[in-house]
């Protein structure tokens, strides 16, 4: 793997947190480098660092009523059927309410380097980011010495880390401290080179504490009376840090105990080990997740400061556009190996990266697509251990939503709305557009499902995924209702996210429950569960499918044929089942699939950046390679950043991560129980290569093309039985070898597929004869 092709790096420091800066992070820790020269700065955050919740000063109510409404839900569902159309406004009225003590999260803090004696001019100035390593660097010359900084993010150590070294001794010398938003208090301490920082938050008293540890080489240290520390003259220097906060992931308190204890241990065992056992740590850690998927596009190494790359993308020549969407690709896993570690919260709206003590929409956590989408690229570019912080938020979400369950729907089991915080917001606010959605737990709980198919890991199903699945089933038992206009089981009210009027039925909602219903079904036998499986086996019978073909063949947004070929909405959320749903297919129900293309065409290629990012999977999933490639270059061209983060705008993390998952679509998929092959192969990306992506039935797949084909196919089986592979490959004579014995593997060929008879753990290899 070419360092070089996965690297980001500037010729100058940055200047604007949003848009330069470079992230790095471990899953609870995030940082964002800018690289000055005379003062650096390191934008840190940790991720459960929230105001809101319990304890806040505007009170908290999880989102639940705060007075009895006991006809309001069935007083909204008789004017809908009434007037089949009612405003937003109207039923926000009616069912919402002001929300209180939601919270955002916060920024720690900043911690800057002030050089103690700045140079006058400095040369040969880089910044960058090693993907490779996970590693952001500074270098250049000043004064006839060389300098370079090195930051990392270490999840095996729960630390960031970094150092400050000279090719000439005694050239290192700063003064680091700490800075923060004044909404919290704060103490400075500083001790045998140790600074501390603690303090809670003015809103809700939450406790906080971070620790960094100033290790030198020569020189001298200074402990500051203002909590700072100075090394001077020292021929290097090493910066740990840690921190933590009193949040625990437990309802209805959601505080566990002071962080100090956590954090000092966490800083002294990682400064005994000093940089090379952490960096070592670190590389091995990471290496171990970003290794697995390799991806070559047949792109070269292109030596161009990368918002030079971006900015001259679209007239760039192929190999360095394919240079940067190979990139591209890859940043997407490396965020998400950064943002989503086990032991803290999931990726939010940001990540986990945030400047600002009231960021956009609060970086909270979006349930009408966003949180899903910073997932979709866990499975398929081999990152399932990214998901274990997701499948944790879900579990804590269902004792505070079995609440909102009772009190504001009157049934069983559990629900969330439109978004959500860290302590257990499942109710409803009052933004009309933007406060009820009953639906996300289903869609939250395809993630679960997905993990199992993925893995088939039979503890998994049994003992994480089917109790959830079961309580949201549970839940839309009792939820929904008759449509008396043709007597299928509807939601109502439902809304297509962020969109027209309150209706019943819409497609969204009843394709999202239509796949929790049949996720249960087909699971349901397996865990001894039986009897529940058949009552929602009988009320899947029933329900409206929400695939309906319009006038002028797209498919229906809501159960009324009302679609207009004018709107170019963002949200194209009546095609979920097409992606990521898998209701909708080219193969299998292709009169949807042409209707799915209808509306895409329709809707244009337009968006903001996760709008985007999701018509690259829809094109894909369509086994339209050039038009998916056509929206990977939009999102490209016009709505990333010059540090290649997605911008709605602003900075949201989701499209970078949808984006991904969308490459990952156009070279393999599988929702069909088939590992297709190239399904989506862009004419750009005629010849090339990747090893590591997933196939659901725990398979791996390396391939390599050229002039748009397979030339080899390599599926490493993680289970016995058989395996239906498709490809252009297999339409001629095809030799497939089982690696370890040696010997050929018999197949039996239809058309373009072959199936086999796999072992766990071997490794096959199609090849033309």
């Amino acid at each position: 793997m070419d360092q070089r092709t996965l690297t980001l790096w500037y010729d100058e420091p940055a200047t604007d947190w949003e848009t330069e800066s470079l992230p790095i992070g471990n899953g609870a820790l995030g940082g964002g480098v800018f690289g000055g020269v005379e003062r650096e700065r390191v934008q840190l955050n940790e991720k459960t660092l929230w105001t809101g919740g319990p304890g806040s000063a505007e009170g908290y109510d999880f989102g639940n009523w705060t007075s009895p409404r006991p006809h309001a839900l069935a007083g909204v569902r008789e004017l809908v059927e009434r007037d089949h159309r009612v405003s937003p406004d109207a039923v926000a009225a009616a069912l919402g309410q002001r929300r209180r003590g939601f919270g955002a999260h916060q920024p720690f803090g900043e911690l800057v380097l002030a050089l103690t004696d700045p140079p006058a001019e400095v040369a040969d100035y880089r910044r960058a980011l090693d993907l490779s390593r996970a590693v952001a660097s500074v270098t250049y010359r000043a004064d006839g010495a060389r300098y370079t900084r090195e930051y990392f993010a270490s999840a095996a150590d729960g630390v960031i880390v970094a150092r400050l070294s000279a090719d000439r001794p005694g050239r290192i010398g700063f003064t680091a401290s700490i800075t923060a938003p004044d909404n919290r208090s704060q103490r400075f301490t500083a001790k045998c080179g140790r600074a501390v920082f603690t303090g809670a938050l003015h809103d809700n008293g939450m406790r906080f504490e971070s620790q960094l540890q100033v290790l030198h080489d020569g020189g001298t240290r200074t402990d500051n009376p203002d909590g700072t520390v100075t090394v001077a003259d020292a021929d290097r220097a090493v910066l740990v840090f840690a921190a933590g906060t009193d949040y625990a992931q437990g309802h209805p308190t959601y505080r566990g105990p002071d962080p100090h204890e956590r954090v000092r241990r966490t800083v002294d065992a990682a400064s005994a080990k000093g940089w090379h056992v952490l960096l070592d740590a670190h590389l091995r850690d990471y290496r171990a997740l970003f290794d697995r998927v390799r991806l070559d596009l047949g792109h070269q190494p292109v030596d161009v400061p990368t918002d030079d790359l971006l900015r001259g993308y679209a007239t760039a020549p192929a190999p360095a556009r394919r240079a940067l969407e190979a990139l591209y690709f890859q940043y997407g896993r490396y965020l998400l190996i950064s943002s989503s570690r086990p032991g803290s919260l999931p990726a939010n709206l940001q990540g986990g990266w945030n400047n600002s003590v009231t960021p956009p929409w609060s970086a909270d956590y979006h349930l009408n697509i966003n949180l899903q989408m910073n997932y979709w690229p866990a499975e398929t570019t081999n990152l399932a251990e990214t998901t274990e912080p997701l499948f944790d938020f879900v579990d804590a979400l269902r004792e505070p939503g079995a609440v909102t369950a009772r009190e504001v729907h009157g049934g069983r089991g559990w629900v969330v709305h439109n978004e959500t915080n860290p302590f257990g917001f499942t109710g409803v606010h009052d933004w009309p557009t933007a406060f009820w959605f009953p639906e996300a737990g289903a869609w939250l709980a395809l993630h679960h499902y997905e993990h199992y198919l993925f893995t088939k890991d039979e503890v998994f199903l049994r003992e994480r995924a089917y109790p959830v699945l079961k309580g949201l089933a549970e839940f839309w038992l009792d939820a929904l209702r008759v449509d008396p206009r043709d007597g299928t089981l509807v939601v109502t009210p439902g809304y297509s996210p962020e969109h027209g009027d309150f209706t019943a039925g819409p497609a969204m909602s009843q394709q999202i429950v239509r796949q929790l219903f049949a996720h249960v079904v087909s699971t349901a036998d397996d865990v001894g569960d039986t009897a529940f499986g058949a009552e929602v086996r009988a009320a899947l019978d029933r329900l409206d499918p929400g695939t309906r073909i319009g006038s002028w063949g797209q498919v229906q947004e809501w159960k009324d044929d009302r679609d207009d070929p004018t709107d170019t909405h963002r949200h194209v959320s009546h095609l979920f089942a097409l992606f990521p749903g898998n209701a909708i297919s080219l193969r299998t129900t292709p009169e949807l699939a042409a209707a799915a293309k209808t509306s895409l065409t329709a809707r244009g290629d337009g968006g903001t950046g996760w709008s985007k990012a999701w018509k690259i999977n829809f094109w894909a999933r369509l086994l339209d390679g050039d038009h998916a490639h056509r929206m990977l270059a939009e999102q490209l061209t016009g709505s990333t950043t010059a540090n290649l983060w997605d911008t709605h705008p602003p900075f949201q993390v989701d499209g970078n991560f949808g984006a991904t998952s969308g490459v990952a679509e156009m070279l393999l998929q599988s929702h069909e129980g088939v590992v297709h092959v190239l399904p989506a192969l862009p004419a750009e990306w005629h010849d090339g290569s990747y090893t590591g992506l997933r196939a659901r039935g725990d398979v791996t797949v390396d391939v390599r093309w050229s002039d748009g084909a397979a030339r080899e196919i390599t599926l490493t089986t993680g289970q016995d039985g058989p395996v239906t592979v498709r490809s252009t490959l297999f339409g001629g004579h095809v030799r497939l070898v089982d690696a370890r014995t040696g010997h050929p593997t018999p197949t039996h060929a239809n058309g373009d597929t072959i199936t086999f008879t796999a072992h766990a753990g071997h490794r096959y290899t199609a090849t033309a004869r």
